[in-house]
């Protein structure tokens, strides 16, 4: 489609009224405290919602207060019977921690450690060039 002279782009975000976009930063202090025995551990704002690193690596999401760790082989034998559900619309599913785990900081910490020891480091950033 050409545009027009005088002619508008309009970017429509749909609204969805069930699917509210912010976390308590209690829930995600909390949660960080629990993963502190799985190594240096950190939560980033990612888009209203918090992405959990561990060691370098991103390993969780916490989404609408609710715990999605990526799914791992070795993190799906150790949390056994886990259900798997997407952290936001359109993602891959992801090992949902239910909110009663979350006291468990043994466990919880073990669970993020396996998964991180078999996710891959990221991708080193570009330098940014200089623009003469």
């Amino acid at each position: 489609m050409k545009r027009r002279r005088g002619m508008r782009l309009a970017i429509v975000v749909p609204i969805c009224e069930d699917y509210d976009m912010a976390c308590d930063p209690k829930t995600v202090a909390f949660i960080v405290e629990q993963l502190a025995a799985a190594g240096d551990v950190s939560a980033k704002p990612m888009f209203g919602e918090y992405g959990v690193y561990c060691d370098g690596r991103m390993v969780a999401l916490i989404c609408d207060d609710q715990l999605f760790v990526k799914p791992t082989p070795g993190g799906r034998a150790f949390a056994g019977a886990i259900d798997e559900a997407p952290p936001y619309p359109g993602a891959k599913p992801c090992l949902l921690v239910d909110a009663d785990r979350w006291d468990d900081a043994d466990w919880l910490a073990e669970l993020v450690r396996i998964s991180t020891a078999e996710l891959p480091m990221p991708k080193p950033k570009k330098p940014k060039s200089k623009k003469v």
